[in-house]
């Protein structure tokens, strides 16, 4: 099979390549300052009363507007969770597969949930 029919690399330049850990060639990945550390851990706990608010109302997800591509891109609870947990874990966040065919209008910003939730839980 000729490689211009398969399908293009969608690691292809890019620094965190998993293949590179099988040629011996990881790469260096920069430490998160403790600060950088908070946040993540901040956002892991809201993440979790986010979905504990809106997963029953039919939302499935965070919807971002990524900078690099100018796209929209739609995380699952559990998909944004673990990049997270990843990016905790191990300094980066690896690249996924998209949502197979999202329905937009089951996914909200990371600003809605928030508001959502301090509306919901300022009632209390």
């Amino acid at each position: 099979m000729s490689p211009d029919a398969l399908p293009p690399d969608p690691f292809a330049g890019d620094p965190y390549d998993p293949a590179l850990s099988l040629e011996g060639d990881e790469p260096e990945v920069e430490r998160l300052s403790e600060i950088e550390r908070d946040e993540v851990i901040a956002d892991l706990a809201d993440l979790a009363v986010f979905q504990a608010l809106l997963e029953g109302r039919g939302v499935r997800g965070i919807v971002v507007d990524c900078g690099d591509c100018g796209e929209q891109h739609y995380h699952e609870w559990n998909l944004l969770r673990a990049s997270l947990q990843q990016l905790l874990d191990e300094g980066y966040m690896r690249p996924h597969e998209p949502a197979f065919d999202p329905d937009p209008s089951r996914y909200v910003t990371w600003e809605y949930c928030r508001g959502y939730a301090d509306a919901v839980l300022s009632d209390s």
